[in-house]
């Protein structure tokens, strides 16, 4: 069966040029023109991926990616942000919001097919990937789940987008080693993505809010001048 992805753009030309294009890839392709809409589309059937346009009319496609993330609908559905702002402020806000990755207008439809196969080889799930756990954290890769074990009766669940899973994922995977930011995005976006440097930086800073929640953000060390870290230790009070 194809992968399915979702289309969440207002202007029908735009829309139809996506479309078209990743047809003609192999992918099968639904188009949404708002927000609601495209809701509606998630919860009838989950996408593999949602091409997603920032000017939306009513909800913006920042405000929808930041309500799919607080949500179990959409946690782990990979975003890829499409607009025309292309400023870098814009682009820390797309990111932050739960985009994946950011496409600005005008763009080619072949860096924009690439970019789309790119980020699904990055969240296929390998049937032979373990769980794993470091100090309280346990991460199983096969439910995308992952738990916080503290002092209490139950475990509770840290909510992450796909690709903060995937960096956490892999730092839990190399704990207490120092990973520089051109590694980090080698071995997490792989090296064939078009990510800058600075985008660690914002899913770092996402991951930390969510394991804040379960007072476990500490465990995430940054190495002034070389990258970041996960420590084994317990969280710090």
């Amino acid at each position: 069966m194809n992968q399915y992805i979702l289309i969440v753009e207002d202007e029908p030309s735009i829309a139809e040029l996506i479309s078209v294009n990743l047809t003609h890839s192999g992918f099968e392709v639904q188009i949404a023109m708002q927000a609601d809409e495209a809701l509606m589309s998630i919860r009838e059937r989950t996408p593999q991926l949602i091409i997603l346009d920032w000017m939306l009319p009513g909800k913006s496609g920042v405000q929808f990616a930041k309500d799919l993330r607080a949500s179990d609908l959409g946690k782990t559905i990979p975003v890829l942000m499409l607009t025309a702002k292309g400023e870098e402020s814009d682009k820390v806000a797309g990111l932050n919001a739960g985009a994946d990755d950011y496409v600005t207008k005008p763009f080619s439809p072949r860096e924009l097919i690439a970019r789309v196969n790119a980020l699904l080889r990055r969240y296929e799930v390998q049937a032979d990937n373990k769980s794993a756990t470091v100090g309280v954290l346990t991460l199983d890769p096969a439910s995308h789940r992952v738990h916080a074990f503290l002092d209490t009766p139950k475990a509770k669940e840290i909510l992450l987008g796909p690709t903060e899973f995937r960096l956490l994922e892999f730092l839990m995977g190399h704990p207490e080693r120092v990973h520089s930011r051109s590694s980090l995005l080698d071995h997490v976006w792989g090296n064939d993505s078009y990510i800058e440097e600075r985008t660690v930086d914002v899913h770092i800073k996402r991951l930390r809010s969510a394991l804040a929640l379960v007072a476990c953000e500490n465990m995430i060390e940054t190495v002034r001048g070389s990258g970041y870290r996960l420590s084994k230790s317990s969280p710090k009070s």
